[in-house]
Formats: structure tokens, sequence, C-alpha cells
């Protein structure tokens, strides 16, 4: 159970501004269904060029609904650039503190109020700068350098805390480690290549990691996956029993399989299913 504050309880159990607005001036739209939390910020302003309204629709926990419905009541009356200098810690501070887990959604907050502004300002939709790290959660290596940078983060569970990047298959932890040590001018030692196997070896890793580490999860629901051929760097399977006709048979096979695959036998594995 996280520990939360009476202000956070409050704001989750009583929210403010839960709503649209028609004829927003600017609306800011963040997240994804998909990835757990997602949160549309509208704003109105006034004759001044004040913020007059805002309210919000979110889908997500305790956190989300409290840091959004905080945000709204925080931003009202003051100018853009006022609100604009509204970081994710301000909104935590407002109400009383937030779990270390949940900083994420004090970052969904400030991320949909800058592009509510930036819809006002009629400033073009950023592009997505930089590289994906985490694919899981379709986090940048600029969105996690903010982050480190902004929040003095260390660890890769703190990156998590605050955007996610990390929390799926673990398959980017190397990466995330790899910019906070050089933000924070940690010298890694060089990574020494691990020894090339030969394709005999590599089928036989192959086998042994979906006999123990794969196949026993999906029987538990029903399924089963048998290995057809390894093609180079391919590894070709044919999924069975319930996970053949699952409609989320591709995310099995990336996020699950290949990722087993890429951390116990080769990172280069790539997995495909033949019909």
């Amino acid at each position: 159970m996280w520990d939360y504050t009476d202000k956070v309880k409050d704001h989750f159990l009583n929210p403010r501004n839960v709503g649209e607005i028609e004829d927003a001036d600017g609306v800011g739209d963040v997240g994804s269904l998909a990835c757990g939390d997602a949160l549309k910020l509208f704003l109105k302003l006034d004759e001044h060029k004040r913020i007059k309204d805002a309210k919000f629709q979110t889908f997500g926990c305790a956190s989300a609904i409290a840091s959004s419905s905080a945000l709204t009541e925080m931003i009202k009356g003051l100018t853009l650039e006022e609100a604009k200098k509204i970081s994710n810690e301000n909104i935590a501070e407002y109400l009383g503190g937030l779990p270390k887990e949940k900083m994420h959604c004090s970052v969904m907050g400030r991320d949909a109020l800058e592009k509510a502004i930036s819809h006002i300002k009629g400033e073009e939709e950023k592009k997505i700068e930089g590289e994906i790290v985490c694919e899981c959660f379709g986090v940048t290596d600029r969105e996690i350098e903010r982050a480190v940078r902004e929040n003095h983060l260390t660890s890769i569970k703190d990156v998590t805390d605050y955007v996610k990047a990390g929390g799926g298959c673990q398959n980017c932890h190397e990466k995330i480690q790899a910019i906070i040590d050089g933000i924070l001018g940690v010298e890694r030692p060089a990574k020494k290549e691990a020894p090339k196997l030969t394709n005999i070896q590599k089928i036989r890793l192959i086998e042994e990691t979906l006999e123990r580490e794969i196949t026993p999860t999906l029987k538990k629901d029903g399924g089963d996956i048998a290995l057809i051929d390894v093609d180079g760097d391919r590894v070709l399977v044919k999924l069975r029993g319930t996970c053949a006709s699952c409609s989320k048979s591709e995310l099995t096979l990336k996020h699950y399989v290949e990722s087993k695959l890429r951390e116990l036998v080769a990172p280069e594995l790539e997995v495909e299913e033949v019909q």
C-alpha cells in the first residue's frame, strides 16, 4: 500500500476540475492507455491572457488523478509564462509529496501543461527527439537525460519511477545506466566481448532456454511454443495452444520470448513466427 499524504487522498477522492472545455484555447494530450497512464489537459484564457479555467481527463492511478487535479488548481490565474515554470517537483510539493514510485504521474502533468501551452502559442507539436531507449514505454534518451538532470536521479530504479523507462522487459537497463553514468561523470569499465557462439552452441542454448524459462510460463496460460529453425540470428518458432489465437501474440514474441533469448543466449537474436 502506497503511503499517500492527506492532500493526495483528498485530490484523488474529490478531484477538482474533471471534464473538458469544448472551446479550449489549448489542449495537451500525453501518455497512452497501452502504457497504463493517459492525461488530457484543457486550458481557457481570459481577456488578459491568464488561465481562466483548466480541466482534465485522465486514465491512471490515484497519483495520476491527484497530480492532474492539483495541477489544474495551481495554474488558474497564471500567465502562460508563469505556468510554464511549474515543474513536476512543484506538483509533488503541492500535494505534500508523492511516493517515489509514483513521480512519473507528476511528470505526466508537467508534460501535458507544456503541450497545452505550445498549442495556445501555435507552436508545432515537437517531433520525438532522440532515440527510443525503452521500447516498452516509448521513452527516448532525451527524456531520460532530462529526468536525470532535473531530478538528480542516480539509479535505474529512479529513472523508472520518474519516466517508466526500464519498467518493462528491462532490456534497456544497460543503456539507461550508460546515460546516468554519462551525466554523473562516472567512467564505465570497458565491456569485454563475449566469446562468439558456434551455431550448434547457439541452437542448444536456445532449446534449453525455451524449455527451462519460456515454455513453462506459456503453458500456465494454456499456450506453448515450438522451435522450428535457427537461421543465423533469426529464431523461427511456432506458437501453439492459446498463444496461437491470442491477439497479443506479437507482444508475447517480442517482449517476452525474444527478450528472454536476447538476455540468456545472444543480444542480436530476432524471433519470428512461422505460419
